[in-house]
Protein backbone atom coordinates (compact mmCIF):
# COMPACT_ATOMS: atom_id res chain seq x y z
CA UNK A 1 0.00 0.00 0.00
CA UNK A 2 1.15 3.45 -0.56
CA UNK A 3 1.20 6.22 2.01
CA UNK A 4 -2.18 8.43 2.45
CA UNK A 5 -1.03 12.09 1.11
CA UNK A 6 -3.70 14.42 2.94
CA UNK A 7 -4.16 16.76 -0.49
CA UNK A 8 -5.79 14.31 -1.93
CA UNK A 9 -8.12 13.88 1.20
CA UNK A 10 -11.59 16.34 -0.13
CA UNK A 11 -12.04 19.52 0.15
CA UNK A 12 -9.90 21.32 3.05
CA UNK A 13 -12.46 24.20 3.18
CA UNK A 14 -12.48 27.65 4.70
CA UNK A 15 -13.79 29.58 8.05
CA UNK A 16 -17.25 28.77 6.73
CA UNK A 17 -18.10 32.27 4.89
CA UNK A 18 -15.92 31.90 1.90
CA UNK A 19 -13.28 34.08 2.70
CA UNK A 20 -9.74 33.78 1.89
CA UNK A 21 -7.56 33.13 4.93
CA UNK A 22 -4.47 35.36 6.34
CA UNK A 23 -1.05 33.86 4.57
CA UNK A 24 0.14 32.46 7.71
CA UNK A 25 -2.84 30.08 8.26
CA UNK A 26 -2.63 29.74 4.30
CA UNK A 27 1.18 28.42 4.68
CA UNK A 28 0.07 26.27 7.49
CA UNK A 29 -2.54 24.81 5.18
CA UNK A 30 0.02 24.72 2.77
CA UNK A 31 1.98 22.34 4.76
CA UNK A 32 -0.54 20.04 5.94
CA UNK A 33 -1.40 19.32 2.34
CA UNK A 34 1.79 17.81 1.52
CA UNK A 35 1.53 15.20 4.76
CA UNK A 36 2.24 11.65 3.60
CA UNK A 37 0.45 9.30 6.48
CA UNK A 38 1.89 5.71 6.85
CA UNK A 39 -0.45 2.98 4.67
CA UNK A 40 -2.45 1.79 7.85
CA UNK A 41 -3.17 5.19 8.49
CA UNK A 42 -6.31 7.01 6.75
CA UNK A 43 -6.41 10.57 6.60
CA UNK A 44 -9.75 12.59 5.52
CA UNK A 45 -10.80 16.40 6.11
CA UNK A 46 -13.75 16.53 8.40
CA UNK A 47 -15.35 19.75 9.70
CA UNK A 48 -13.44 21.86 11.53
CA UNK A 49 -15.02 24.03 15.04
CA UNK A 50 -16.70 27.57 14.32
CA UNK A 51 -16.53 29.15 16.96
CA UNK A 52 -13.72 28.33 18.76
CA UNK A 53 -11.46 30.76 16.60
CA UNK A 54 -11.71 33.20 13.40
CA UNK A 55 -9.88 30.10 11.71
CA UNK A 56 -9.91 26.34 12.01
CA UNK A 57 -9.23 23.55 10.01
CA UNK A 58 -9.45 19.52 10.92
CA UNK A 59 -8.66 16.34 9.88
CA UNK A 60 -9.30 12.87 10.69
CA UNK A 61 -7.78 10.01 10.27
CA UNK A 62 -8.15 5.85 11.47
CA UNK A 63 -6.31 3.08 11.42
CA UNK A 64 -8.61 -0.57 10.83
CA UNK A 65 -7.56 -3.79 10.75
CA UNK A 66 -9.14 -7.04 8.56
CA UNK A 67 -11.85 -8.69 10.77
CA UNK A 68 -12.96 -11.58 8.35
CA UNK A 69 -14.24 -10.02 5.11
CA UNK A 70 -14.29 -6.89 6.73
CA UNK A 71 -12.21 -3.48 8.04
CA UNK A 72 -12.69 -2.77 11.49
CA UNK A 73 -11.52 0.17 13.08
CA UNK A 74 -8.88 0.07 16.21
CA UNK A 75 -8.59 3.84 16.47
CA UNK A 76 -8.99 7.68 15.60
CA UNK A 77 -8.09 10.52 15.95
CA UNK A 78 -9.00 13.83 15.23
CA UNK A 79 -6.39 16.81 14.65
CA UNK A 80 -7.62 20.28 14.93
CA UNK A 81 -5.98 23.75 14.00
CA UNK A 82 -6.84 27.22 15.61
CA UNK A 83 -6.01 29.88 13.97
CA UNK A 84 -6.31 33.73 15.57
CA UNK A 85 -4.46 36.63 13.30
CA UNK A 86 -4.84 38.73 17.00
CA UNK A 87 -3.04 36.20 19.19
CA UNK A 88 -4.67 34.38 22.43
CA UNK A 89 -3.62 35.36 25.54
CA UNK A 90 -3.80 31.17 26.77
CA UNK A 91 -1.95 30.27 23.89
CA UNK A 92 0.87 32.86 24.09
CA UNK A 93 0.73 32.82 20.33
CA UNK A 94 -1.98 33.22 17.02
CA UNK A 95 -1.85 29.30 16.19
CA UNK A 96 -2.93 26.09 18.39
CA UNK A 97 -2.97 22.58 17.92
CA UNK A 98 -5.54 20.40 19.32
CA UNK A 99 -5.29 16.52 19.30
CA UNK A 100 -8.36 13.30 20.37
CA UNK A 101 -7.44 10.01 20.09
CA UNK A 102 -9.23 6.79 21.24
CA UNK A 103 -7.95 3.47 20.79
CA UNK A 104 -8.71 -0.06 21.65
CA UNK A 105 -5.27 -1.22 23.62
CA UNK A 106 -3.78 -4.02 25.68
CA UNK A 107 -6.24 -5.27 28.72
CA UNK A 108 -3.27 -5.64 30.80
CA UNK A 109 -2.14 -1.97 30.37
CA UNK A 110 -5.02 -0.82 32.36
CA UNK A 111 -3.17 -2.23 35.59
CA UNK A 112 0.17 -0.56 34.40
CA UNK A 113 0.03 2.82 36.85
CA UNK A 114 2.88 4.13 34.33
CA UNK A 115 1.11 3.59 30.94
CA UNK A 116 -0.56 7.22 31.28
CA UNK A 117 2.97 9.04 31.86
CA UNK A 118 4.03 6.46 28.82
CA UNK A 119 1.49 7.37 26.73
CA UNK A 120 1.87 11.45 27.35
CA UNK A 121 5.60 10.79 26.49
CA UNK A 122 4.91 9.50 23.02
CA UNK A 123 3.48 13.11 22.46
CA UNK A 124 6.11 15.26 23.91
CA UNK A 125 8.85 13.03 22.50
CA UNK A 126 7.58 12.78 18.40
CA UNK A 127 7.27 16.87 18.62
CA UNK A 128 10.68 17.01 19.66
CA UNK A 129 11.97 14.33 17.42
CA UNK A 130 9.87 16.02 14.54
CA UNK A 131 11.41 19.45 15.29
CA UNK A 132 7.73 20.87 15.48
CA UNK A 133 7.94 24.01 17.69
CA UNK A 134 6.00 24.24 20.09
CA UNK A 135 5.25 25.68 23.21
CA UNK A 136 1.96 25.71 26.37
CA UNK A 137 1.46 21.80 26.01
CA UNK A 138 -1.19 20.18 27.84
CA UNK A 139 -4.01 17.48 28.06
CA UNK A 140 -5.09 14.11 29.40
CA UNK A 141 -4.83 10.14 29.51
CA UNK A 142 -7.63 8.71 30.41
CA UNK A 143 -8.07 4.60 30.13
CA UNK A 144 -11.39 2.87 30.15
CA UNK A 145 -12.24 -0.94 31.43
CA UNK A 146 -15.64 -2.25 29.92
CA UNK A 147 -17.15 -5.20 30.28
CA UNK A 148 -20.25 -6.35 27.87
CA UNK A 149 -23.26 -8.77 29.29
CA UNK A 150 -25.67 -10.97 28.00
CA UNK A 151 -26.13 -10.12 24.02
CA UNK A 152 -24.18 -7.27 23.75
CA UNK A 153 -21.90 -7.37 20.31
CA UNK A 154 -18.53 -7.24 20.86
CA UNK A 155 -15.37 -8.87 23.27
CA UNK A 156 -16.24 -9.28 26.42
CA UNK A 157 -13.61 -7.45 27.92
CA UNK A 158 -12.18 -4.37 26.28
CA UNK A 159 -9.94 -1.33 27.20
CA UNK A 160 -9.74 1.72 25.31
CA UNK A 161 -7.26 4.48 25.98
CA UNK A 162 -8.28 7.74 25.14
CA UNK A 163 -6.15 11.04 25.07
CA UNK A 164 -6.78 14.53 24.82
CA UNK A 165 -4.03 17.20 23.97
CA UNK A 166 -3.15 20.82 22.65
CA UNK A 167 -0.54 23.02 22.08
CA UNK A 168 0.82 26.42 20.69
CA UNK A 169 2.68 25.83 17.05
CA UNK A 170 5.77 28.19 17.00
CA UNK A 171 5.66 28.57 13.13
CA UNK A 172 2.94 27.65 9.94
CA UNK A 173 5.27 24.26 9.59
CA UNK A 174 2.21 22.21 10.88
CA UNK A 175 2.82 19.17 9.05
CA UNK A 176 5.51 18.38 11.72
CA UNK A 177 2.77 18.99 13.95
CA UNK A 178 0.56 17.04 12.24
CA UNK A 179 3.10 14.30 11.35
CA UNK A 180 3.64 14.06 15.73
CA UNK A 181 0.43 13.39 16.12
CA UNK A 182 0.07 10.63 13.61
CA UNK A 183 3.21 8.77 15.28
CA UNK A 184 1.16 9.13 18.91
CA UNK A 185 -1.71 7.47 16.85
CA UNK A 186 0.79 5.01 15.92
CA UNK A 187 1.96 3.97 19.13
CA UNK A 188 -1.93 3.98 20.73
CA UNK A 189 -3.02 1.59 17.85
CA UNK A 190 -0.22 -1.03 18.43
CA UNK A 191 1.43 -0.09 14.67
CA UNK A 192 4.94 -1.64 14.27
CA UNK A 193 7.87 0.70 13.39
CA UNK A 194 7.53 1.88 9.63
CA UNK A 195 8.64 -0.58 7.16
CA UNK A 196 8.36 -3.88 10.32
CA UNK A 197 5.90 -6.12 9.51
CA UNK A 198 5.07 -8.00 12.59
CA UNK A 199 4.87 -12.23 12.11
CA UNK A 200 1.14 -13.41 11.53
CA UNK A 201 0.19 -10.12 9.65
CA UNK A 202 1.26 -11.64 6.54
CA UNK A 203 4.81 -11.64 6.39
CA UNK A 204 8.00 -11.88 8.46
CA UNK A 205 9.56 -9.35 10.77
CA UNK A 206 12.43 -7.37 8.90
Amino acid sequence: MEPHLLADAGNRGTNGGGTEPPAPFRAALDALAGVRARPEIVLEHIPAPQRLAPWAHAIGASVSEPDGDEEVEIASARFIVLYDPEGHETWHGTTRCVGYLSAETDEELVDDTMFSEVAWSWLTDALTESGAEHATVGGTVTRTASTRFGELAGPEHSVDVEMRASWTAGDTALDRHLQAWLQVLANAAGLPPPGVTLLGSGGESH
